[in-house]
């Protein structure tokens, strides 16, 4: 798994050497080596998530629908009996989701030549299959409403024919002569191995001339939207139910070194259920140790903790927890927690709030160019309590993911926060689920209705409101 995502980033430092060492005229080059590039990604993604995903066959064959008879001279041979083959047949043949729609005759095609179907199926094969049945292909997607739109994509609000299920299409025009952003490269490539509960689901590719099409699960709103929803008065317990689920899949990218690198409630998926996700992985990056390869250009600057803001190109996983910590912040407090207008505005916000960084807390801080170009005052640091209302200061769980103490290698990790006391009303079982399995399958784990929100889908908790500390 990690041989082939470092091929797809081995081949986006290619496209970059490329464009600086020879300029315009490696554009054709750098746009052909793209298109490869999405054709191996497609060749490993299409269909390999949670519902549409690969049943575990080699790039050779996968298991097949038959029993083998072994003669005595260790020959394998086929029972060739020919039964009539199944949607259950089919369905585990393709790893297809059980309320799929395949199109008229198809079962019978398959009947008649059902000594193929019995044999080992390769990779071309079955995405020969999957072909056929609709997969990848724009005609199998409804456009409905217009979701949004950025410098890259614009995202749809679509139907599958094939499940009649709602899907989100987030469509990437390409450059004839650029070929991919290598934003979506890095997304699919990553998506295609990350299969949590908390992490939105691909559910399959869209590649033309014009344009790639990834075809997502559809949630009803982000938690920006949430929150504007509900006057940003949000029940203190769903605010511990939601920001349990940023850490379980954050968690899960961390163990499998994987930054998400763009935090922030607009990439925070969630459903009628409240089952939230995490969504939009153009930023990611993949690490095995911490480096000094990265651009300190990421995360929105509201949610970038200060030693990015001062130039740091060496960090790792703790990048995304101080974005969780304004996240869950802002969940709390109904407003943002630092929201800067530019990088030294947003340091003055930070320190205003936690004190200047010293040698003490911050060991080097004061050999940084960039902290030293902006003299900035000695500011003392305030009570969190004074920002925050509803937040207890007896709960020191708000210091430790935004990591109070400066030095980013002092962070709490997503793993460690999950078993924070905060989250002992949840009960013990949120912790031995399955990763695909939803904490809401939990009897309790439910949301409550917001004191801001004029929605009746979840029950009222009949209280005032009360702190964060709910321990």
């Amino acid at each position: 798994m990690e041989a082939r995502s470092n091929r797809y980033y081995a081949l986006e430092t290619l496209f970059f050497i490329l464009g600086k060492a020879f300029g315009n005229t490696a554009i054709d080059i750098v746009g052909k080596l793209s298109h490869i590039a999405l054709w191996e990604v497609e060749s490993y993604i299409v269909h390999e998530n949670l519902k549409m995903g690969s049943d575990g066959e080699s790039d050779q064959a996968s298991g097949t629908s038959s029993d083998e008879v072994q003669s005595p001279t260790g020959v394998c041979l086929r029972n060739r009996v020919h039964r009539r083959i199944s949607m259950e047949d089919l369905n585990k043949r393709l790893s297809l989701p059980a309320d799929i729609r395949i199109p008229d005759g198809y079962l019978e095609k398959l009947q008649l030549s059902s000594p193929p179907f019995d044999q080992p199926l390769s990779r071309r094969s079955r995405r020969a299959s999957l072909s056929e049945i609709g997969f990848g292909k724009l005609e199998t997607y409804i456009k409905l409403d217009k979701l949004g739109e950025g410098t890259y994509a614009t995202v749809f609000k679509g139907r599958s024919k094939l499940t009649d299920n709602l899907v989100a299409l987030k469509e990437i025009r390409l450059e004839h002569e650029e070929g991919a952003p290598c934003t979506a490269i890095r997304e699919v490539s990553l998506l295609k191995d990350l299969k949590h509960a908390n992490i939105v689901t691909l559910h399959d590719i869209v590649h033309t001339d014009k344009s790639l099409t990834l075809v997502f699960e559809y949630l009803d709103k982000d938690l920006k939207q949430y929150m504007d929803d509900c006057g940003n008065i949000m029940s203190m317990h769903n605010v511990k139910v939601f920001l349990f689920q940023i850490l379980r899949g954050l968690s899960y990218c961390h163990k499998r070194k994987v930054l998400h690198r763009d935090l922030k409630p607009q990439n925070l998926l969630i459903n009628e259920k409240g089952e939230l996700k995490l969504a939009d992985f153009g930023l990611a990056r993949a690490k095995s140790v911490p480096t000094k390869t990265y651009s300190n250009e990421v995360v929105t600057l509201w949610y970038r903790p200060p030693d990015v803001l001062l130039g740091s190109s060496e960090y790792s996983t703790q990048i995304d927890m101080w974005g969780v910590g304004c996240i869950f912040y802002e969940m709390a407090a109904g407003r943002p927690l630092f929201p800067g207008s530019t990088v030294e505005d947003e340091l003055h916000l930070i320190f205003r709030l936690l004190g200047t960084p010293t040698e003490d807390n911050w060991p080097g801080i004061s050999s940084i160019d960039e902290f030293k170009s902006y003299n900035f005052p000695k500011y003392k640091p305030q009570p969190l309590i004074n920002h925050a209302p509803r937040y207890c200061p007896q709960c020191p769980l708000l210091y430790l993911i935004l990591g109070f103490f400066f030095f980013f290698r002092k962070r709490i990790s997503a793993e460690e926060a999950m078993k924070h006391s905060y989250f002992r009303q949840l009960g013990m079982r949120v912790y031995t689920i399955p990763e695909s399995v939803s904490i809401f399958t939990l009897k309790e784990v439910q949301l409550q209705r917001d004191p801001g929100s004029r929605s009746s889908l979840y029950p009222d908790s009949g209280e005032g409101p009360r702190p964060v500390c709910e321990i």
